[in-house]
């Protein structure tokens, strides 16, 4: 089918990516902004689903790649993406049929639709990591032997890079690089490959995930009941499983930093009433949840932290002391938690010597 996206889509999107980004890829208002900006000035951003893809298209991930903290201040101008996207296309002898997200979570849910509106091509309603992750092997494209490379990689001066590695590794290495250099954050497009491959290698439906969560939020709040049971309903027409309670309580210490590319560190959660203290570690998207080094979730299951009394999803870059919080956790579809996949962005990828157990799964 198919669809195009509406301003209450992109509202609905912003949240369902917040949550699905696991405190990681980006603010999503960013994206949400330029997106309603491409509307403004008539753009269509038209939407396949994944069956609807050509076999011999070609289709190209987009994204953004860098420190979510920079992009706080370190606004793109909107024409990154396209930018990239033309070069590897030109690089390549071909045009793109329509351009994949990277991922489903954070501000890397919107700027494909940006891509799209603009470049005059459909988005794919897929995405090659069902949440957020930091690093660009770390993708269902890779776990299937798909190549990331040739990349391009573009900023907001109109500079462009290509990359070409001999490996995934490689090009998340050589490309984290040049990201640095171009300020902590730029436009990328990537894992080209054909509509063949893209059904073969892609999580699919996630982009309506998004959306239909933040409908189920929105819903649940106008009418006073649990937002979390809105989270639930929507949940449970996808491949997820959740969300669970973990713990509550208050933000009483944040230590972060943005180096290498990344956003790093650490949360403390204190209990009301209590003297558990939750610890949450994170690389740019939340790690691990522990309590007196026992983990309740570990990647690759979305850990979230909601506000209390809006259950707004807060960001890394966001978390501050004193914030009232719940801490839930997801799990991704099964795509995600077979050995293969765990090889590339389970626990021991993040350096955890940790076993992972799905901890919304009976």
């Amino acid at each position: 089918m198919t669809w195009a996206i509406t301003r209450q889509d992109l509202l609905d999107l912003a949240y369902g990516a917040a949550l699905l980004g696991s405190g990681g890829g980006g603010d999503p208002y960013i994206g949400r902004l330029m997106a309603e900006r491409a509307l403004d000035r008539g753009r269509t951003v038209t939407v396949w689903d994944l069956d609807e893809v050509p076999d011999d298209g070609l289709v190209i991930s987009t994204a953004m790649m860098g420190a979510p903290t920079v992009m706080i201040e370190k606004l793109p101008s909107g024409t990154e993406g396209v930018a990239a996207l033309r070069a590897l296309e030109e690089h390549l002898g071909r045009s793109a049929i329509a351009t994949i997200p990277m991922e489903c979570g954070g501000l890397n849910s919107t700027l494909p639709l940006v891509v799209a509106a603009e470049a005059g091509i459909p988005v794919l309603d897929a995405d090659g990591m069902g949440r957020a992750f930091p690093e660009l092997q770390m993708e269902t494209f890779h776990v299937f032997g798909v190549p990331g490379s040739p990349m391009a990689i573009a900023n907001e001066h109109g500079d462009v890079a290509m990359v070409m590695a001999r490996d995934n590794w490689a090009m998340e290495w050589l490309a984290r690089g040049i990201c640095v250099r171009m300020g902590g954050a730029a436009m990328i497009a990537e894992y080209s490959m054909p509509g063949a491959v893209a059904k073969r290698v892609s999580i699919p439906g996630t982009l309506k995930l998004g959306i239909s969560l933040g409908a189920a939020v929105r819903q649940a709040r106008r009418r006073h009941n649990d937002p979390l049971e809105g989270i639930a309903e929507a949940l449970a027409t996808a491949s997820y499983r959740g969300p669970r309670l973990l713990f509550e309580g208050k933000v009483e210490d944040v230590f972060r930093q943005t180096t290498e590319g990344f956003v790093k560190g650490h949360a403390r959660i204190r209990a009301y009433g209590s003297p558990d203290v939750m610890r949450i570690a994170f690389q740019n998207e939340h790690l691990i949840a522990e309590i007196d080094r026992e983990p309740l979730a570990v990647v690759p299951d979305l850990i979230c932290i909601l506000a209390t009394e809006t259950a707004e999803p807060i960001t890394t870059e966001s978390l501050r002391y004193g914030q009232r919080v719940q801490v839930v956790s997801i799990s991704p579809p099964e795509i995600m938690r077979t050995p293969e996949a765990l090889e590339v962005f389970g626990p021991a990828a993040f350096g955890l010597n940790v076993r992972y157990t799905p901890s919304c799964l009976e």
